[in-house]
């Protein structure tokens, strides 16, 4: 592999890949995915993030609260996510935000605790990694109040059109694409990645979900995100080589690694 990638979305710590952890981290030195974001969801998967981050080199964590599990959200919360916030290699929260496709915690609570760690952002001055999906309207409804008080970060998963795309792009945010992009019915995401400038965009996996082409109906791992990058780079023309590097240098940015 002749150039470098960062995943700036994985969840490579996940019990899916404990049978052959060793291989897949083999692969990706192979494949040049020297540097990657492991993500929570929960309180527990986001300790377990840290853990895994500050275990293995050119990994970094992303605590944080997910709209399926606003509803386990329990009064103390935040201030543990203060103090690791404070730790060595954890670079952001996340992945917070909304999600009216499967509803699993109630709207009005996944708003609110969506909102707790947006403000909490804001005191500790963090990026933020957002999951949105189904729910754009409300997010950037939300992101709009709290304007003033937003600490930057990704739009994870990016899933809107190019309109949607340039909304969150006036407030500052990285617009990440995964697997999807790759799909052969995907032109509205498709047309976003062509036309998000380079210097705000980013590519991921989401592993082990949202496999890629030609990886559709296994298992995702970071490996596959020159699938991404390959994909996005024939969308806008240019060599993968300056998309790696363009977007692995955004990632350093958005979540403020030196």
């Amino acid at each position: 592999m002749q150039y470098e990638l960062f995943d700036s979305h994985c969840h490579v710590d996940d019990p899916k890949f404990d049978a052959d952890r060793a291989e897949v981290l083999s692969r990706m030195a192979e494949y040049g995915v020297t540097r990657y974001a492991v993500v929570g969801s929960d309180m527990a998967s986001s300790r377990h993030a840290i853990d895994y981050a500050q275990s293995h080199p050119g990994a970094y964590a992303v605590v944080g609260i997910h709209p399926h599990e606003a509803k386990g959200y329990r009064e103390g919360d935040l201030d543990t996510l203060t103090a690791w916030l404070k730790e060595d290699k954890v670079q952001a929260i996340g992945e917070i935000g909304l999600d009216y496709y499967y509803d699993l915690s109630p709207r009005d609570v996944q708003l609110d605790v969506c909102e707790k760690q947006m403000q909490l952002a804001y005191r500790l001055d963090v990026p933020v990694a957002y999951h949105i999906r189904d729910a754009h309207q409300d997010m950037l409804e939300l992101m709009k109040r709290q304007k003033a008080k937003l600490s930057g970060g990704i739009i994870h998963c990016f899933s809107g059109s190019w309109e949607i795309a340039r909304e969150y792009l006036k407030m500052g945010y990285y617009i990440s694409f995964a697997g999807p992009v790759t799909f052969k019915k995907a032109p509205r995401l498709q047309e976003a990645a062509m036309n998000v400038p380079l210097d705000r965009l980013l590519i991921e996996t989401d592993s082990p979900y949202l496999s890629p082409e030609p990886m559709r109906g296994r298992r995702n791992e970071p490996t596959h995100v020159r699938f991404v990058a390959e994909k996005i780079a024939a969308l806008r023309g240019i060599p993968v080589e300056e998309l790696a590097e363009a977007t692995s240098r955004n990632a350093m940015n958005a979540y403020r690694i030196k």
